[in-house]
């Protein structure tokens, strides 16, 4: 008789994932290539004639290559949305900085419609998730990468959302008018810091990694400009109080420190002076 294709799909995932996530990555699979729901996939309503050759995606995986790209999307804080390897996977601590940010929207007292800038933006996950929670906000969002605002911009218009997105490096001049808040999620990782195969194989090195010797380049960069009256960053965990420095150097006070979900000292927020 024959064994159950979904066991044998677990079990050759096995072999390169921890148990629980081979059987997640089964079911994510199954549910792609079959069109059927995750609820069918669990409660066994989808047959192997429904999903085909499934051989050639289970290689990718065992490649290490992430499952978000091979199927080009991810779900994520309620949002569907597109991703390719022109832009970071969404990562559930990044959830944590976008209600960090709502949260001091909440608190703020402007006249006019509050003003947000989400600097290297990538699929626009962050600015997309930050005007679907707060509809009067007038959102902006920033990045280098002319592929990735293409990707972003997609995905501003399958969540309904109005976004304005702006081609810039940040490194460089521009002229701007002051935020009411800066969030920003910029590369951080330092090329000795340790990663897992799917994320240094496959995910954007443009969006990761910063010199080894200025791993604070960005994070400075935006500080100096005063382009925000309020900072919020995602950070490297073992570089909060540097950033934190840093912010408190170029006249940002009232810096704090967060952790994350894991415990780690994730984000950092600061304010200038008024």
């Amino acid at each position: 008789m024959r064994r159950n294709w979904q066991s044998d799909i677990t079990t050759i995932l096995e072999g390169a994932y921890p148990a629980d996530e081979a059987r997640e990555l089964t079911s994510w699979v199954i549910e792609y290539l079959s069109g059927k729901s995750r609820s069918d996939v669990l409660c066994g309503r989808v047959t192997e004639s429904e999903v085909g050759d499934w051989h050639s995606i289970v290689e990718r995986l065992l490649r290490h290559e992430p499952i978000q790209y091979i199927v080009g999307s991810t779900d994520w804080m309620g949002l569907h949305l597109k991703v390719t390897p022109d832009t970071l996977i969404p990562r559930p601590e990044t959830a944590e900085l976008v209600s960090l940010v709502q949260q001091a929207l909440n608190g703020l007292a402007v006249a006019a419609a509050p003003r947000v800038l989400d600097i290297g933006t990538g699929s626009g996950c962050i600015a997309i998730a930050l005007k679907q929670r707060c509809p009067n906000v007038d959102v902006t969002a920033m990045d280098i990468s002319a592929a990735a605002l293409a990707v972003a911009r997609e995905n501003a218009a399958a969540n309904d959302v109005s976004v304005r997105f702006i081609e810039q490096d940040i490194l460089t001049d521009f002229a701007f008018t002051p935020y009411d808040i800066v969030v920003s999620n910029p590369p951080y990782v330092r090329p000795s810091d340790e990663m897992t195969d799917n994320v240094r194989r496959y995910e954007p090195a443009a969006a990761l990694y910063v010199p080894e010797n200025d791993p604070l380049l960005f994070y400075r960069r935006i500080a100096s400009l005063h382009i925000g009256r309020q900072l919020y960053f995602e950070v490297n965990e073992h570089l909060a109080r540097e950033v934190g420095k840093v912010m408190q150097e170029k006249g940002y006070t009232y810096i704090n420190i967060y952790k994350d979900i894991y415990g780690k000292q994730r984000f950092v927020s600061g304010r200038l002076p008024a």
